[in-house]
Parts: structure tokens; C-alpha cells; sequence
């Protein structure tokens, strides 16, 4: 069973950088595309950026330009290092990969 351990998540000033970590577990890492989503309160989950198998990203146009995507295959890991933070990115963070949800880690960005 594939589980996925998001962390790195906290408060921040605006115009501020953090850097989410996501762990997977289980083997099959680098054959699957991750991505990551966030819920703001009251919202739906959106898709915020994927890395994909081949070595490509893509990006939600509200975040392209400060938030990079990337893995680590050898580490089992996927990154979004978000720079350049503004309080409407606050929300809770998923990582997704293989069908298999995190649990979600905190991105508070106070103005």
C-alpha cells in the first residue's frame, strides 16, 4: 500500500518562500506523475502543479512563475517550492500521486 507524507507547510509573510515535501512510500515512485492540490477554506480542492514521469511539469497559471515542482526519484520525494507567497495561496496542500492522497499539510500566508 502506497502512502504519500506531506510536511514542510507553516506560516508565512507575504512575499515569503516555503518548501512542501512529499514522501511516498511503496516502489513504482518515479514510473507515476505527482502532482499537488490545495483547498482553501470553504473551496473545492484544485490541482496546482504536476511532475510527470517523463520529466515535464505543468502549472496552474495562479501559481506558474513561483512555485517550482520538482522529485527526486531516488528519494521517493516531490518538492513545490513556493516563492513569492500571497495570502490567497493559503490553504491546505496535497500531494497525489498513483491514485493515493497525503494527508495535507498547513500553507498559512498572512498579509
Amino acid at each position: 500500500q502506497v502512502q504519500l507524507v506531506e510536511s514542510g507547510g507553516g506560516l508565512v509573510q507575504a512575499g515569503g518562500s516555503l518548501r512542501l515535501s512529499c514522501v511516498a512510500s511503496g516502489s513504482a515512485f518515479s514510473a507515476n506523475a505527482m502532482a499537488w492540490y490545495r483547498q482553501a477554506p470553504g473551496k473545492q480542492r484544485v490541482w496546482v502543479a504536476t511532475s510527470h514521469a517523463g520529466g515535464g511539469t505543468t502549472y496552474a497559471s495562479s501559481v506558474r512563475g513561483r512555485f517550482t515542482i520538482s522529485r527526486d526519484n531516488a528519494k521517493n520525494t516531490v518538492y513545490l517550492q513556493m516563492n513569492s507567497l500571497k495570502p490567497e495561496d493559503t490553504a491546505v496542500y496535497y500531494c497525489n500521486g498513483g491514485m493515493v492522497w497525503g494527508q495535507g499539510t498547513q500553507v498559512t500566508v498572512s498579509s
